[in-house]
């Protein structure tokens, strides 16, 4: 007699295809997110084509208990589509695109990858603002499961503020029918940012409605040593007012991060010796060139103290280079175990009080420890990895509960943009308004009450 199991997947194969029902070896590249640190042994992995065949898909998992984990791009780093034994959906053959030049937005299936809206939108002289390291494998249903950031949330906000409608098909096999295309819409709870965020755990995003902008004309990029923190928001402030708001970037990164991109990256070659702290600034303009802004606010801040070295790019390629030398964050930070690893938000002016905060009570804690830091400075998200000498439960969990500690009392949050998946649930935990965390987990019994929904992610466990 077959089990559950056997029979749930005869009955996908005959609704999918067996070469969409993936088991075995073949569910390899599904089972392991970027950063290597979550595993997934999923039952099976699914590719449906469309959003009728996700409905059969979440139904068959109904009937025969199983738990479903979306999958898109796999470069979550919080462990969001870690599971033992549930099927994944992976939505990479949602790939519909459809571009509305008169209405400035771009309809989208959940598999398309993010560098691809980018290209399709410049088509139409215009952009999807959202960019991120990841952007040529990150794909849309996962940065919208997440509400991903990147580094233009200064000037166009976090996905959130890019979404007009999407399509979710709920746990029940429902299809919530949210595409609208619409800038107001006041009928009622905002169901789609309900979705946006939520990493699955309600529902599986098959589309979405996104807002496109004009693309900008002229573009001036610089990467420039400040005196320190203050001075760097000093100059952030001048080029927003001598601009007008055309600060898309404005990255920081001291000298732990310039050295070991000196050391891993030596093909990202450094214009100037390092300093104690430098940025990375873009701007993006439609109706004049923004060099003379720029070197003129620089002159200003060089004059003032503020600035001790600069490099303006002086082309596209230069441009390309400087964001390049952001854009390894990620691959240097993962060069070294064990981690811990934050991402938290910060009150602009609170980034500066953070930081040496955190070292002196790290330094309390385990001496030995480096750390390494990356920040959009323009919005206060600030990433942190901490390399601890003792690579011990309970030793990590400290120094994690000391970020969270300054962090709180900076009237910050604990999570910025990776979303929480498996390593923050502990976080939310212990800093998560209690009242909050009980509307969370009471919405996720009227849409979920079966568990169904990547199970185990985002919301605690009730103590």
């Amino acid at each position: 007699m077959k089990d559950e199991r056997q029979t749930a997947l005869d009955e996908l194969r005959e609704e999918l295809g067996e070469r969409h029902v993936l088991t075995g070896g073949e569910v390899e590249r599904f089972g392991r997110d970027w950063t290597g640190k979550w595993h997934a042994a999923p039952v099976a992995v699914v590719r449906p084509a469309d959003t009728d065949e996700v409905v059969r898909v979440v139904r068959i998992a109904a009937r025969h208990d199983l738990a479903i984990v979306p999958v898109g791009g796999n470069t979550g780093l919080v462990g969001g589509t870690s599971n033992e034994g549930a099927l994944m959906v992976s939505l990479e053959r949602l790939t519909e695109i459809a571009v509305n030049p008169d209405t400035a937005t771009m309809q989208v299936g959940a598999g398309v990858v993010l560098s691809d809206i980018h290209d399709r939108a410049a088509h139409h002289d215009l952009i999807f603002p959202l960019t991120f390291g990841a952007r040529g494998s990150a794909r849309v249903g996962g940065f919208l499961a997440t509400n991903a950031g990147g580094s233009n949330v200064v000037r166009y906000g976090a996905t959130r503020g890019l979404v007009l409608g999407l399509e979710v098909v709920l746990a029940d096999g429902r299809v919530l029918d949210l595409m609208s295309h619409l800038r107001k819409d006041n009928t009622g709870y905002d169901l789609r940012d309900l979705f946006i965020g939520a990493e699955g755990t309600l529902g599986i995003i098959t589309a979405a409605v996104l807002r496109l902008a004009p693309r900008p004309r002229h573009h001036a990029a610089a990467l420039v040593a400040v005196r320190d923190l203050p001075a760097a928001l000093a100059l952030l402030r001048r080029l927003q007012a001598a601009t007008d708001g055309a600060v898309e970037a404005f990255e920081y990164m001291p000298r732990a991060y310039m050295a070991a991109l000196s050391e891993h990256r030596p093909d990202l070659r450094q214009p100037f010796a390092i300093h104690d702290h430098t940025v990375m600034i873009d701007l993006g303009g439609l109706s004049r060139p923004l060099d003379e802004a720029l070197e003129d606010a620089l002159t200003e801040a060089v004059e003032a103290g503020h600035v001790l070295d600069a490099m303006i790019a002086q082309n596209e390629a230069q441009r390309a280079h400087v964001w390049a030398m952001r854009e390894a964050a990620a691959e240097i930070t993962f060069t070294r175990l064990p981690i811990v690893d934050s991402d938290v938000a910060l009150p602009l002016d609170a980034v500066a009080r953070f930081i040496p905060e955190m070292e002196a009570r790290l330094a309390r804690l385990d001496d030995g420890a480096d750390h390494l830091i990356v920040a959009h400075l323009g919005d206060g998200n600030v990433h942190l990895t901490i390399y601890p000498t003792r690579d011990e439960p309970g030793h990590l969990d400290a120094i994690r509960e000391m970020v969270e500690d300054v962090t709180v009392e900076m009237r910050g949050s604990i999570s910025a943009e990776h979303g929480i998946g498996l390593s923050k649930l502990a976080t939310l935990s212990r800093r998560k308004n209690p009242v909050a965390l009980d509307v969370m987990r009471a919405i996720k019994a009227a849409l979920d009450p079966e568990h169904r929904m990547n199970p185990g992610k985002v919301i605690p466990s009730k103590p």
